[in-house]
């Protein structure tokens, strides 16, 4: 009698923990530093660090894999922007996830146009990301495949 009881509070304590601490955050499947590659030359541009902020996913640039581009600052951008260098700017924000491997409704910056277009990212497998930028409908725009950096 004393084991079934013991037991029974045995899981009891096991349940009553659990449910104080935290689950993962489906965001963390993204979470971490990804390669991108350039549309034109198909070479490895530059290391994007994903991370959350208030449950929404951002993006900033970590390194540019040129060499001379590593004091680069943005200039055909604007506002805030303009005249910053390259390498810690946040270009990608306020993605949420939608419970199935994606993430909606953000933002991402392209520093070389300077402009800003809507955004979605899929994660294809744990190693590739698709993200897609756009304007008005997520049919009319562009995807890159990002790649994680171990």
């Amino acid at each position: 009698m004393i084991r079934t009881t013991q037991f029974f509070l045995l899981v009891f304590c096991i349940a009553l923990f659990s449910a104080f601490v935290p689950q993962d955050s489906p965001n963390a499947k993204v979470l971490g530093k990804w390669k991108t590659i350039d549309d034109a030359t198909g070479k490895a541009k530059s290391i994007i660090e994903i991370y959350e902020v208030n449950g929404k996913i951002h993006g900033k640039i970590a390194e540019l894999l040129t060499e001379t581009d590593q004091n680069k600052v943005c200039e055909n951008c604007t506002g805030k922007r303009k005249g910053k260098k390259l390498v810690g700017m946040e270009i990608m924000y306020g993605l949420e996830n939608d419970g199935d491997d994606k993430w909606e409704d953000g933002k991402i910056y392209d520093p070389e146009s300077g402009k800003e277009y809507s955004c979605n990212i899929k994660l294809l497998s744990a190693d590739k990301l698709e993200v897609r930028g756009y304007i008005g409908f997520s049919f009319v725009g562009r995807s890159q495949n990002w790649h994680r950096v171990k």
